[in-house]
């Protein structure tokens, strides 16, 4: 997947091409739907295909003040997107330039001259151009008179939920890490490195890690099933684990951590910069303040139990999928 991070780097002879325009927060169901039907559109017609998107997020240059965190940042995201087998992401820097162009300049200057495109698919609810000026029906307009069709989706619906990076968020907030797996199409996940001053060394022999401060969305302060995947994607382990999420208020701090007991640990390779990405399987319950130390160990020992019986169930789930199909 190719990556544009301004119009300059687009080839020019990168087009024609078929594109959908979004923030892609999360990269879920949804957005998974509409992209694979632009990547199928552009290779029935051998044409390239493109998603484009922004950084920072828009909301945070124009309501900066009642901003969200993001689902996944813009290197998850992009990560993601590639998955999705696009050709090509066209991250556009959002500032405050861009967000007074009318949608005439953005669809003339970057659908039309830059990518050359020639079918946009878009959600119902789109609106682009100077304070959100244009909508669907003057889309379609200027895709009559600029060369190019467009494409409306309506919102997808699971289970009774609408797909949506703002209902995605509220159930990551509340803590619903088990359900909201079905609108992701897969579990949620934050990338990050391991807090400083743990005394991390070449070979790291304590089975809890804790995530550095991250400023993206994380799920309610409590207590889940997790995995860690630590290392990069060509030389990378995965623990199975029980991660708190909070303040630790047995012990009468205000100190915020993402802490992580890994199950199956072994002493690692590990240093402050070493990638890990620590996936929410569960919630097991809420953060609580117990009596003294010996009554929360007492608690750890009950959720590790949970967390152990939650892995070995998989396990043999997993184990019975593979003798059923066997060439899966």
């Amino acid at each position: 997947m190719q990556i544009f991070r301004q119009l300059a780097d687009i080839p020019a002879d990168f087009g024609p091409t078929i594109a959908t325009i979004g923030n892609f927060d999360g990269v879920h169901r949804g957005h998974q739907w509409v992209i694979a039907e632009v990547v199928a559109q552009a290779r029935a017609k051998n044409l390239r295909s493109v998603a484009i998107t922004f950084d920072p997020h828009p909301a945070r240059v124009l309501r900066p003040e009642s901003s969200q965190p993001l689902i996944t940042p813009l290197a998850q995201k992009l990560e993601l997107l590639a998955g999705t087998g696009i050709d090509a992401v066209l991250v556009l820097p959002f500032t405050s330039e861009l967000s007074r162009m009318t949608a005439r300049t953005f669809a003339t200057e970057i659908l039309q001259r830059a990518l050359r495109v020639t079918q946009l698919h878009e959600g119902e609810n789109f609106r682009f151009g100077y304070q959100a000026e244009a909508g669907i029906e003057s889309l379609e307009a200027l895709g009559r008179e600029l060369g190019f069709t467009v494409r409306v989706y309506a919102p997808r619906h699971l289970r009774g939920e609408t797909i949506s990076s703002s209902r995605i968020r509220q159930m990551i907030a509340e803590g619903d890490v088990t359900h909201v797996r079905a609108l992701l199409g897969r579990s949620f996940a934050v990338c990050g490195t391991p807090a400083s001053g743990r005394g991390y060394g070449t070979r790291y022999t304590v089975p809890t890690i804790n995530l550095a401060p991250y400023a993206e969305l994380l799920p309610a302060n409590g207590v889940y099933i997790t995995s860690l995947t630590v290392g990069t994607e060509s030389s990378s382990e995965t623990f199975e684990g029980v991660t708190n999420v909070g303040n630790r208020p047995t012990f009468g701090a205000d100190s915020f951590t993402v802490e992580t007991h890994l199950l199956n640990f072994h002493p690692i390779e590990l240093d402050e910069s070493t990638p890990l990405v620590l996936t929410f399987l569960r919630r097991l319950r809420a953060e609580m303040r117990w009596q003294n130390p010996e009554a929360l160990k007492e608690q750890i020992g009950r959720d590790v139990a949970k967390a152990k019986r939650y892995f070995n169930i998989c396990r043999v789930v997993d184990s019975k999928l593979h003798s059923a199909h066997p060439q899966a």
